[in-house]
């Protein structure tokens, strides 16, 4: 865990108050505090002043969100911070608070989180710290204020003092178009890491809260103009760059190769696209395979792709933080860099067997599968990885059995196993209707331990069943 951090994947939450779906459900600390129970490192506030312009409420701005104040989630935060993982927790703000309230946040921040604050120090670095160094420590993430002096400068026949002036009366920089696909109003280009002049910025700085911008340990941003411009690697100074699932996409099409150098160094966190309202999640493998570390995933989703990043992040521990291939963090001699969909030869082959199941008995009701008879289970083994390594393999179904006897063996040939997740699902077979669910689990392929395991299954939430459990094999060809 002494690496930068940069070198590590990171268990990170988006919106993270949101109760359920993105556009009418209730913010509260209590998603929170089971993100921050099950391992999650990286928790999503959004900042909007409240109605009275003179207190924060954290919502999903431009919706029907209902809103929770600021300062019962960042006292649930202290409280669970540490609960399953010493190593750091990130705060990453979306801001939309006008100066005042910003000095208010960086005041609550200091006065609730005291000596688990991380104070940065006011130079500017060109590695982020370890994990490891900043262990205990909760960290703040967002785009420095001066950025409203960007966004004011933009407007057309708008003067700085003017813009200031106008931007206190509003309360909050709204969102233009919150479930647009290509935005969901994050944060805008980090401007700050160009070369514009701090001597010109002393009366800005000033209205601005110098007490809140001191607090930021990882300056946000988000591209604007070119995107090969937004990727591009400063050697004096590490930022992290937020994109939407389908940014990365175009990104990693068109710019694989920049992506892959930038997260070397800078993180970059991915975030789901705004039209998925039911919080949904995206397939996170895009991401790690170009090194994004930050891959913002809606925890409330349950969906197979959260199933497979509760997977994921059971390496190392359950700590939170996963080390990224060498492959992702390696340059070659003439600058060149992972290609996750180069033709690789197999590095490892995996053999797995399905001996049989128990615990459905204990766990179930005698007719929650079938009413009259015992159920009829199958069981799906298959790897989610880069593409070569994709694939889902299936028993036979056993009928009329709470204890199936499959005996079956799989093997997957393997190019890529340190990004691989062996994914295991369980099915009743229903001639007539949908089959129905029978527990999951994903693994991740570098940690498994060979020999006859009993593996214990979960229900789609990720919550551990009481007795369900498969006797499997694995070895390592």
């Amino acid at each position: 865990m002494s690496a930068p951090f940069s070198h590590y994947y990171v268990y990170t939450g988006h919106n993270s108050y949101l109760t359920g779906n993105q556009l009418n459900s209730d913010s509260s600390d209590v998603p929170i505090i089971k993100a921050l129970q099950r391992g999650v490192r990286v928790i999503e506030l959004d900042m909007w002043p409240n109605s009275a312009k003179n207190n924060v409420d954290i919502l999903h701005g431009g919706t029907l969100t209902a809103p929770v104040e600021i300062i019962r989630c960042l006292k649930s935060i202290k409280e669970y911070a540490f609960c399953s993982s010493p190593y750091p927790l990130v705060i990453t703000l979306e801001d939309h608070l006008t100066p005042d309230l910003q000095a208010k946040v960086a005041e609550m921040l200091v006065k609730t989180f005291g000596d688990l604050l991380f104070i940065p120090s006011s130079d500017p670095v060109n590695e982020f710290p370890s994990p490891e160094s900043l262990m205990k420590k909760i960290i703040i993430s967002t785009k420095p204020p001066q950025e409203y002096k960007k966004f004011l400068k933009s407007q057309d026949n708008q003067n700085i003092n003017v813009g200031i002036t106008n931007l206190a009366e509003e309360g909050s920089l709204r969102r233009i178009d919150s479930n647009a696909e290509e935005s969901d109003g994050k944060d805008e280009l980090d401007d700050q890491d160009e070369d514009s002049s701090d001597e010109d910025d002393s009366k800005f700085q000033q209205d601005t809260a110098c007490e809140y911008r001191n607090l930021i340990t990882i300056h946000a941003g988000k591209p604007k103009g070119h995107l090969r411009d937004a990727l591009k690697v400063d050697p004096d100074k590490v930022r992290r760059l937020s994109l939407s699932e389908t940014q990365l996409a175009k990104a990693t099409a068109s710019h694989g190769a920049d992506v892959i150098r930038f997260t070397q160094k800078n993180i970059l966190r991915v975030y789901p696209k705004g039209t998925r309202i039911n919080s949904s999640n995206y397939d996170p493998m895009n991401a790690w395979t170009h090194g994004a570390q930050m891959v913002a995933f809606n925890m409330q989703g349950h969906d197979k792709a959260l199933r497979l990043m509760q997977g994921f992040f059971r390496a190392n521990g359950g700590c939170g933080y996963v080390k990224k291939p060498d492959f992702l963090v390696r340059t070659g001699p003439n600058g060149e860099v992972f290609d996750p969909n180069a033709s690789m030869p197999v590095k490892k082959t995996l053999k797995v067997k399905v001996y049989m199941g128990d615990g459905w008995r204990m766990d179930f009701s005698k007719t929650h599968f079938d009413t009259f008879s015992p159920p009829d289970f199958y069981t799906r083994v298959g790897i989610a990885g880069v593409r070569a390594d994709c694939v889902m393999k299936k028993t036979q179904t056993i009928e009329d059995q709470w204890v199936p006897v499959w005996n079956e063996e799989f093997t997957f040939p393997l190019t890529v196993p340190e990004l691989a997740v062996l994914r295991i699902e369980v099915h009743e077979y229903d001639m007539s209707e949908k089959h129905d669910f029978g527990g999951q689990t994903c693994l991740p392929v570098s940690e498994l331990k060979q020999g006859i395991r009993a593996v214990p299954l979960h229900d789609r939430r990720g919550n551990r069943y009481k007795s369900v459990r498969l006797l499997m094999r694995f070895d390592f060809l």
